[in-house]
């Protein structure tokens, strides 16, 4: 069964959903990770895709996510600002610029990102842009079409903002704002001409059946860039209990994702330090591009190691 999907999507067809849950199924975990690593290979390449972030606004938050540090709803003692100074933000860029990698995200908390926010942080992008070759993206919340379009005429031209998890499970996770809105968010960006980036988190209480869906979901929005998030528990946040997904499970959800996206980046992303020791493992089931660097409220991958890593298991960068 395996080798049959697997040549299907070998051959430019898509999976069903119905065949995505037999594959979730599948008992021969092994075989599912190398059909979905070598359908990496012919599909999308032997390219390693990296980001960076900056933290660019922390904190005092007014949505309720469950999974989230920088939620004011919460007691989870995080730095707390306003807006990064030009001159750490500008030194980053530069700093993952000499580094190679390839994209340096602004990332901020809060529903969405304040006018004057958004125009201090266009004048960064404006510098960055004028003295690095690094591609700029950002992550400011539900933006309205004419904030997306100041973003990209400062040259910033991929949004982030993730779908998280399935239409049916989201409510139970945070229910300030909606999975509609973060869906017209996306087609915003889209609808002016800008990248989109979207994924989720899982080990939130999510099934299976329902990283399926996400990951149907992004392919209907088409979506090629896709950051898996393993939940990070947070202490102070509704979730810091939760237990940590089993390897096997983190691998299978990995590898559907390939199936489903056979072409996208697929990208390490936070809750990645949990997984160290299974990260060779998750990049043979499909893995072929991260967030590199320090992350958002916890510690994140050093980005020279990275690099050499990515390189002896044989991917250009």
């Amino acid at each position: 069964m395996i080798e049959t999907i697997k040549e299907k999507v070998l051959n430019g067809d898509a999976v069903s959903r119905e065949e995505a849950f037999l594959l979730a199924k599948e008992r021969d975990k092994q075989a599912l990770f190398h059909a979905a690593g070598e359908i990496r290979d012919r599909r999308a390449g032997r390219h390693f895709d990296t980001c960076s972030i900056i933290n660019a606004r922390s904190g005092r938050c007014s949505e309720n996510c469950k999974w989230c540090a920088q939620s004011a709803v919460f007691s989870t003692h995080i730095d707390e600002y306003e807006l990064v100074d030009e001159e750490t933000c500008l030194r980053m860029a530069q700093l993952n610029d000499e580094y190679g990698v390839d994209k340096f995200s602004f990332v901020t908390s809060g529903r969405a990102l304040s006018d004057r926010n958004i125009g201090r942080l266009c004048e960064f992008a404006v510098k960055i842009g004028a003295k690095s070759g690094l591609h700029l993206c950002a992550s400011m919340g539900l933006l309205r079409k004419n904030q997306l379009q100041k973003l990209k005429e400062a040259g910033i031209t991929r949004y982030h903002c993730n779908l998280e998890t399935s239409a049916r499970y989201f409510p139970f996770l945070c229910t300030t704002h909606t999975y509609a809105e973060k869906i017209e968010t996306i087609r915003a960006a889209q609808e002016i001409g800008m990248e989109v980036c979207s994924g989720g988190i899982i080990g939130m209480g999510e099934s299976m059946d329902d990283r399926i869906e996400l990951a149907l979901t992004l392919r209907e929005l088409g979506i090629r860039s896709i950051p898996l998030n393993i939940l990070n528990p947070i202490p102070g946040t509704p979730l810091e209990g939760a237990r940590r997904l089993p390897d096997e499970e983190i691998l299978t959800t990995i590898a559907l994702f390939r199936f489903v996206h056979p072409e996208a980046y697929i990208r390490f992303a936070g809750g990645r330090m949990l997984i160290a020791h299974i990260e060779t493992e998750a990049i043979q089931a499909g893995i072929n591009a991260a967030i590199v660097g320090d992350l958002l409220t916890t510690v994140g991958s050093k980005v020279k190691e990275d690099m050499r890593k990515v390189k002896e298991l044989g991917f250009s960068i």
